[in-house]
């Protein structure tokens, strides 16, 4: 294995920047009403966050190691909900990180209206908007 040159070597930081540039990132109230619209919201919480803090009503779930197989229109493993590369997609993480690699990512295979939420599931929860309470044993 080679070691990274400096003109590919970048920090997550600098990555995570970069990446955002391609995204039209919507705030909660905005991804509420772009799902009110047709936009697929798609969680990508593992499920320690989903079972700690709740579901968001109507958001797929799909586990972040299986969301390019899953939204693929193409892909042999699709959702039903991955209908054509024109869907619009709006990812969503914990806190609005990991959502923004998960959306670009999925503009790569060609959804190029994939955007993900600013702030993730606790910018939702913090605006107010429906969450379904976790179960308690």
């Amino acid at each position: 294995m080679t070691e990274p040159t400096a003109r590919t070597a970048r920090s997550i930081d600098d990555h995570l920047e970069r990446v955002r540039t391609r995204l039209e990132r919507l705030d909660a109230p905005a991804a509420a009403e772009a799902a009110a619209n047709g936009a697929v919201l798609v969680d990508i919480r593992y499920a320690a966050l989903r079972d700690r803090d709740g579901l968001i009503p109507g958001a797929l779930v799909v586990e972040r190691n299986e969301l390019e197989w899953r939204l693929d229109p193409l892909g042999d493993h699709r959702l039903p909900e991955a209908t054509g590369h024109d869907l619009t997609v709006v990812v969503i993480c914990n806190e609005g990180y990991a959502s923004s690699l998960a959306a670009a990512s999925l503009q790569d295979l060609g959804l190029h209206r994939a955007t993900d939420l600013d702030g993730g599931f606790q910018a939702w929860r913090a605006a107010g908007l429906p969450v379904i309470p976790p179960e308690r044993p």
